[in-house]
């Protein structure tokens, strides 16, 4: 006779000490919990809603400008530390964290093009319309004393942009032409030129750190190696770029602002056509910067928006606006990933969080993991209807909601016009363009 015991060992079921939790046995098997799904979809479905609830971006606006700000630079050292210079010459220091600005010095006269920090941290340059590079020193100057460059070159045209390399004392300037100096010397130690009349913005690549991208104003992006005497290549589009941001993972991958209201992410080595073309926009994109992730990028735009983008996805996954602000001409995406700055039209900074519905601040563990709970559910049922109606809804001024249905219907109409000539005209004769390859006229090598 076989008898069967049950044997049960306490370990699996007993407490060590009277602080642990109970232990609760679950089976797994999806036969026992046939209303799973139901019940996630409609966890994911208010997640969903709460995070449009409590989606407010907006955190800080500083002001104390007497003109439009345009441009601005990150700290390489401190989080908290942000430089901006305005179109009548001034420069000020902001602490981010206590929203006041800590300094302020006259730097040049007229517009400050260009500015950005040396990769120490310890000092920064400008350059303006007076035809000068000023290099300054990063912490202020004691009381009653005068602010007074460090160092100052004359230049023979007005500079329009400059950036500084990651490792080396040397930094990169454009305006006529492309030049790269040495902090040691007052002249260039070394220049391009590519029969262009103007440069508008100069970059070097994070990664690949000799390499270079400007946008000159005869509508092409122009690659060049610092280690060569000649510029390497270039790719004309039929409108004109305004500004280029290296991505700072993908060391061959850039993305540029354009006039014809799209951004274009290229890969270096085959600029024929755009690796992704970012529609959204309904006027010319003034200025884009990298997330330190790269996954993902930041616009500003002549229609007072700033939308932020993942790097291979065609539309925006955010757009943020205020009735005050204006058109928006740079921004910048801070070191941590967790903030926006954009510097507007009416002499104003704004702070903005890089995720709308994010809680700032210190995360009790409960909160921390049912905030990864529901982020899970939601990107698990994204691609349902509802859901993704909710998550992807957002509130546009009047004004930019006509402008892009009206975008849209122009599109339409033009397509349709060219289904229809292609439709009653000889086969092969008029052969149908991607819209990636519609916006580049040709590459130069």
């Amino acid at each position: 006779m076989k008898v069967k015991v049950l044997s049960r060992n306490p370990d699996d079921y007993v407490r060590e000490t009277k602080l642990d939790i109970q232990r609760v046995p679950r089976n797994y098997d999806p036969t026992l919990h046939p209303f799973e799904v139901t019940r996630e979809y409609t966890r994911a479905l208010n997640a969903t809603k709460l995070e449009r609830v409590f989606a407010k971006p907006f955190l800080a606006s500083l002001d104390g400008h007497r003109d439009g700000v345009n441009c601005m630079a990150k700290h390489t050292k401190s989080l908290s530390t942000l430089l901006s210079g305005s179109c009548d010459g001034e420069v000020k220091v902001w602490n981010l964290t206590k929203h006041e600005c800590v300094r302020t010095l006259q730097a040049h006269e007229g517009f400050v093009r260009g500015m950005v920090v040396r990769y120490c941290g310890a000092s920064f340059f400008t350059v303006g319309d007076d035809k000068t590079i000023k290099q300054w020193k990063m912490e202020a100057m004691g009381y009653g004393e005068e602010e007074v460059p460090l160092n100052t070159i004359l230049g023979k045209t007005v500079f329009t942009g400059l950036d500084h390399h990651q490792k080396d004392g040397v930094f990169a300037t454009c305006g006529q032409q492309v030049d790269i100096w040495d902090e040691q010397r007052s002249s260039p130690i070394r220049s391009f030129t590519w029969g262009v009349d103007s440069f508008s913005c100069v970059r070097f690549n994070p990664v690949e750190t000799e390499l270079l991208g400007s946008c000159a104003s005869d509508r092409s992006i122009v690659l060049y190696d610092m280690r060569e005497s000649m510029p390497l290549k270039k790719v004309i589009m039929t409108m004109r770029s305004n500004t280029l941001c290296w991505n700072p993972m993908e060391a061959y991958y850039f993305t540029c602002s354009n006039e014809d209201y799209n951004l274009y992410t290229y890969d270096m080595r085959y600029l024929q056509r755009p690796v992704t073309v970012h529609m959204d926009h309904v006027s010319a994109v003034l200025d884009v910067d990298y997330s330190p992730t790269g996954k993902e990028f930041v616009s500003a735009s002549f229609d007072k928006t700033v939308r932020i983008f993942l790097k291979d996805g065609g539309h925006s996954r955010e757009v943020y606006h205020t009735k005050r602000m204006q058109h928006v001409i740079c921004v910048k995406w801070s070191a941590d990933s967790k903030y926006i700055m954009s510097g507007s039209d009416e002499m104003n900074i704004r702070l903005w969080k890089a995720n709308a519905a994010e809680k700032l601040g210190v995360l009790a563990p409960r909160e921390r993991q049912a905030a990864n709970y529901s982020q899970k559910l939601k990107e698990k049922f994204q691609h349902h209807p509802q859901i993704r109606r909710i998550a992807r809804h957002r509130h546009l001024p009047k004004n930019i909601y006509h402008q892009t249905k009206e975008l849209r219907i122009m599109k339409e109409a033009r397509s349709r016009k060219e289904r229809n000539v292609r439709k009653h005209s000889k086969p092969g004769t008029i052969p149908v363009v991607s819209e990636k390859e519609k916006h580049v006229v040709t590459v130069v090598q």
